[in-house]
């Protein structure tokens, strides 16, 4: 069948090659246009076709814009925003409704989905090399499977669509969901026919295409998520049936699934080592530099996959200083600080008290009060940096500009009237912190105009070592291994291994942190919260003083209540649109009503 209307912007953007809007598409003559058959009759177009699906990828790396499919950074309890405009805005205060629900994310998924059928439905016809086409079939095969895991980790189960969908079919079987089991079956199976047919490892000059490895990281991540409470055996979720009475969910708990993902987690640490990928450390071997440098680096050892995004200013302008040039919009909560143990490796802050004041560990040295009169020897901090900051883990200083810090060249003030503080525009930094991780400090001069090409990993090495750890001690206890692996996390970043003779309690809660700490930031919190089910615990999220002009800006103060219902806000709602559109066929998820 010939589709004479493909999307305009995949056509002219893509496919062409051309800089020509989609007023000009339109009004070509119908004899210039192109089919599916010319685009599948030449290898250069059907090349531009597959690249086209890449641009479906969500652009993670943008966190305020919705665009970017990516609210879950700051709807976590490690970021705040100064601007009310973005979904997670509406999430974090609990005003999000099927109705007003960002749909973003699923017509970008849905898009690529559809680009991919339609790819691995007319890939056949292009003359080319056969090792070439094998090479482009696994790549859309794990594109698909990557899309369906996007919707995947925010719906629940999805339908699964493998084909291209006639115009003119009855749409009414696209609304029935497949249960739970069958997504994770389909896109682990997607992830091993890929990498069958992908190599483990791309050279430099095709950075950005999917490889073995990517397939094996997307599985693994997926076994991690299935094993976890918020998918294995929900009781909240036991009554979830669609129209005909199936239960989306599975109704029973099975702890060997901790197994399959620990196994599988190894086994990527296996083939991934010897193909030549490692864990990050800078030429210098300084821990702050190691850590600091794997998100500036791109295309590291370390990195699986990553979506290039080449000149890019809009995360380097939303998390830079006033002074800077920046925003100021991507601001760390102290509950984020707080997690940053001192470096020695003990911790700082114990819990909290029911007023919210922190439980601070004595035994640490840490301090709320004063300032030091003292440098630090490796240069993270200066004399008469506040006590709170002083003595952290190299992983803080990469990660958090506070005020007081030393960043591009000048010492940074969020204090109220100050040069980077509030000054009653709408730039300004809620918490006290601006984001530091992800920058690149000697690359970029906002003021002048200086941008350098961005990245954002998807998947690194650092999170498989993690995921390993996890799912190992969820199976087997706190085993040799489960040491091993945290502990080569924590040594690069300079910090001392785990205590000996953890129960697997005390190591359940020693990963957790150490997933929250290493991957800050990188859009994991808020799924791991989801898998765990404890986002519920987040009750309201703090800072520093920012309507101070004096030090005592060095006030944990209050900055806003967050709303979490549970089990509700688990699982997305699909918006009404979409279940008005087969209210007798769709099912809502649990909550929303529509049922």
């Amino acid at each position: 069948m010939k589709y004479r209307s493909i999307v305009c912007t995949v056509l002219t953007t893509l496919l062409l090659g051309v800089n020509t809007s989609c007023v000009d598409y339109l009004e070509k003559a119908p004899d210039e246009d192109l089919t599916l058959e010319d685009v599948f009759a030449r290898e250069n177009y059907a090349e531009r076709f597959l690249s086209s699906i890449y641009w479906n990828t969500p652009w993670e790396l943008n966190f305020t814009n919705d665009w970017g499919h990516n609210p879950f950074v700051g709807a976590a309890d490690e970021l705040d925003y100064p601007y009310t405009n973005c979904f997670a805005y509406f999430m974090n205060n609990g005003s999000w409704t099927p109705d007003n629900v960002l749909k973003d994310i699923s017509n970008m998924a849905y898009q690529g989905i559809r680009k991919t059928n339609i790819f691995l439905e007319n890939v056949g016809n292009v003359p080319m090399d056969e090792s070439k086409r094998t090479g482009w079939i696994g790549e859309a095969i794990f594109l698909r499977a990557f899309f369906h895991f996007q919707l995947l980790r925010i719906y629940g189960p999805v339908h699964i669509t493998e084909n291209v969908i006639d115009p003119n079919a009855d749409f009414a079987e696209l609304y029935k969901r497949n249960t739970l089991d069958e997504c994770v079956d389909f896109i682990a199976t997607e992830c091993d026919r890929a990498g069958e047919m992908l190599k483990m490892k791309e050279g430099s000059d095709r950075y950005g295409r999917v490889t073995k490895a990517a397939c094996m990281a997307l599985k693994c991540r997926l076994l991690l998520y299935r094993a976890s409470p918020l998918w294995n055996g929900n009781p909240d979720y036991a009554d979830f049936v669609d129209k005909e009475g199936v239960h989306l969910f599975p109704t029973t708990k099975d702890e060997g699934r901790w197994k399959i993902a620990a196994d599988y987690a190894k086994q990527c640490i296996d083939e991934m080592r010897a193909a030549g990928y490692d864990l990050y450390y800078a030429p210098s071997g300084d821990p702050m530099e190691n850590y600091r440098d794997l998100f500036v680096e791109n295309w590291n050892q370390e990195v699986i996959w990553a979506k290039n995004v080449a000149i890019y200013d809009q995360m380097e302008r939303a998390a830079a200083p006033l002074s800077l040039g920046g925003w100021s919009g991507l601001c760390p909560t102290q509950e984020l600080i707080d997690a940053y143990e001192m470096e020695d490796g003990s911790t700082p802050i114990e819990g909290y008290n029911a007023d919210g004041s922190p439980i601070i560990n004595p035994a640490s040295g840490y301090s709320e009060e004063g300032f030091t009169d003292v440098a630090d020897d490796d240069g993270y901090y200066e004399a008469g940096t506040f006590n709170m900051f002083v003595d952290r883990e190299p992983r803080f200083y990469a990660t958090i500009n506070y005020c007081g810090a030393t960043w591009r060249g000048r010492k940074l003030d969020f204090r109220m009237g100050a040069p980077d503080g509030r000054t009653g525009g709408p730039d300004y930094t809620t918490t006290g912190y601006l984001m530091r991780k992800f920058l690149d400090e000697d690359g970029v001069d906002i003021l002048n105009g200086k941008f350098v090409n961005k990245t954002w990993n998807y998947f690194r090495l650092g999170e498989i070592y993690l995921n390993y750890a996890e799912a190992l001690n969820e199976a087997s206890g706190p085993v040799d291994d489960v040491y091993t692996y945290v502990d080569l996390i924590r040594k690069r970043s300079g910090l001392p291994g785990l205590p000996k003779g953890l129960s697997k309690d005390e190591m359940r809660q020693r990963i957790r942190h150490e997933r929250q700490v290493e991957l800050a930031l990188e859009t994991h919190r808020y799924f791991d919260c989801n898998r765990w089910k404890i986002s519920d615990q987040v009750k309201a999220v703090h800072g520093m003083d920012i309507n101070a002009r004096d030090d005592t800006f060095f006030k944990r103060t209050w900055v806003e209540d967050r709303v979490f219902e549970a089990p509700k806000h688990y699982l997305w709602p699909f918006h009404q649109e979409e279940v008005n559109k087969a209210p007798d066929i769709f099912v809502q998820n649990p909550g929303w009503g529509g049922n």
